[in-house]
C-alpha cells in the first residue's frame, strides 16, 4: 500500500479521544511502524504497519505536488 508522509488516512475505527471527526489520522513517519496523530486531539502514537494498513479505509491526499 502506497502511504507517504503528510497523507490523511480515514480508517475504521475511531480514536478513543471522543471528538468529532476522529477517525482521521494524519501521517508523520512511514517505515515498518506508522507514526499517527489524530486530526481531533492531535495525540501522536505509532502503530504497527500490519495492523494500520487493515484497519485504513480511504487515503486522502493533496494531488497539488505535482505528481501524476
Amino acid at each position: 500500500m502506497d502511504i507517504r508522509v503528510g497523507d490523511i488516512l480515514l480508517m475504521k475505527k475511531p480514536h478513543p479521544c471522543g471528538k468529532e471527526n476522529n477517525k482521521n489520522f494524519l501521517v508523520l513517519r512511514v517505515g515498518m511502524d506508522f507514526r499517527l496523530r489524530c486530526m481531533a486531539c492531535g495525540h501522536e502514537f505509532m502503530l504497527p504497519r500490519i495492523k494500520a494498513e487493515k484497519n485504513i479505509k480511504k487515503v486522502m491526499r493533496d494531488q497539488t505536488d505535482g505528481e501524476q
